[in-house]
């Protein structure tokens, strides 16, 4: 059986290549403002765990997942310090992610490292006439590309103005390169002034670098449909590049019933997440929801992916000789990458050989192994609950990082002995 996923393009499962590919996969990472939310972990997370399945598979898979640290909303988040701020976040991103034990992307590029790219793509766009400078800001004609609003079904007619300004030709325009304004403290030269690049043109120019004009697959969240993937569209094909040929949007993540959002301010940063329930639990959480599908992020939700995860626990501490089947597994996933079916399969395994490589395969090989940490790992814990108590919260600190680095996080918990150790392997 060929593997097939949902394409937003075409509104239909396609079957990929064949073995052994290649197979370029660009995912929208985030834009570095603050500590990323729950839900912006979960392109990370689909994304990475694809790669894993069609490299077991035998495909030859690159995967890049970059970095937006130029943007309106870094600018507006720290005016006059936004590269410091977008420096910061971009740390935090990579920590908070890694932490899920699932490794890194094979290229994270950033849009900063990338200005070469974007100003020459944005200057073959101005020869073909799909784009034109108006006071130092640069706009593509979104009249010139008959295809526009194909992807995310938007009529052209119907499309509303993203970026208000007087100048442009057109309201339907967007920006691929702004002129510096007052505050922003972030520019670079180009042909038409000292500026910065708009969102959309960084994602098609990092493509690219990394990927060639045509790939196979593009990634990132229901909400990126549309403006930002419309516009990459448009774009990298107004610019004669085949560029992705299927569009990967996962849903969104709900905490009780409304997407989570930083605008709505209902979120929950992925570092408080995986210091509250661990990165197990997550984890678990992500594979019972089927990639395309809304995610429900609660106290109940949670607590039952930790039970999912204390029943495999359970398998490992009662050896069993049944077995399984690995085709059932591959089924499952070939059909639309779908894990909760995966989930229920492995959920049916006795077979721990079988199921540790099932588990291996989504980051949750932990759960077979031990889960009682060392003794001295037990007095830092108390060491670091006594530096909290007396208001040393430094100390605690160092403390928590030596328990980080010996491969095991500690938690605060109600009653004694008030904390709990997890291992993050």
């Amino acid at each position: 059986m060929s593997m097939r996923l949902y394409n937003t393009a075409s509104r239909q499962l396609e079957e990929l290549p064949p073995l052994p590919g290649p197979i370029g996969m660009y995912v929208c990472g985030p834009t570095v403002y603050q500590r990323i939310h729950v839900g912006n972990a979960r392109p990370f997370v689909i994304s990475m765990w694809l790669r894993r399945w069609l490299q077991e598979r035998g495909y030859d898979v690159t995967l890049v997942e970059n970095i937006t640290d130029i943007n309106d909303r870094i600018y507006d988040a720290a005016p006059g310090a936004s590269a410091q701020l977008a420096e910061d976040a971009s740390r935090w991103y990579i920590e908070d992610t890694t932490d899920l034990g699932l490794g890194r992307p094979d290229h994270e590029p950033k849009a900063t490292e990338t200005i070469p790219e974007i100003v020459s793509l944005i200057e073959e766009l101005v020869e073909l006439e799909l784009a034109y400078e108006a006071e130092g800001d640069v706009y593509f004609r979104v009249a010139r590309f008959p295809d526009y609003g194909r992807l995310s079904g938007q009529r052209p007619d119907q499309v509303e103005e993203q970026e208000p300004n007087p100048r442009k030709e057109d309201p339907r325009d967007f920006a691929l390169w702004k002129a510096t304004k007052e505050g922003e403290d972030t520019s670079w030269d180009s042909p038409w002034g000292r500026g910065r690049p708009g969102w959309h043109i960084e994602c098609s120019a990092m493509a690219e670098k990394y990927l060639g004009p045509v790939f196979e697959i593009h990634g990132g969240g229901l909400d990126l449909v549309f403006p930002h993937h419309e516009n990459e569209v448009a774009q990298s094909r107004g610019a004669g590049r085949e560029f992705a040929r299927l569009w990967m949007h996962n849903g969104m993540l709900e905490f009780t019933g409304v997407k989570m959002s930083k605008s709505v301010g209902n979120v929950v940063s992925l570092r408080e997440a995986i210091d509250e329930w661990g990165r197990e639990t997550l984890l678990m959480l992500f594979l019972g929801a089927h990639w395309r599908k809304p995610m429900d992020f609660s106290d109940e939700t949670l607590e039952a992916a930790k039970a999912r995860a204390d029943g495999f626990r359970e398998v490992f501490r009662n050896p069993s000789e049944e077995g399984g089947s690995w085709e059932q597994l591959a089924e499952a996933l070939d059909d639309d990458f779908n894990t909760p079916q995966a989930l229920a399969v492995m959920h049916e395994w006795r077979d721990q050989d079988l199921l540790r490589r099932g588990l291996d395969l989504f980051g949750l090989g932990s759960l077979a192994e031990s889960d009682e940490a060392p003794a001295e790992l037990h007095d830092l814990a108390v060491r670091r609950a006594a530096a909290r108590g007396g208001g040393d919260f430094d100390s605690a600190d160092r403390i928590r990082t030596e328990i980080k680095e010996a491969g095991w996080d500690v938690r605060d918990v109600a009653g004694e002995p008030g904390y709990q150790l997890v291992p993050r392997r």
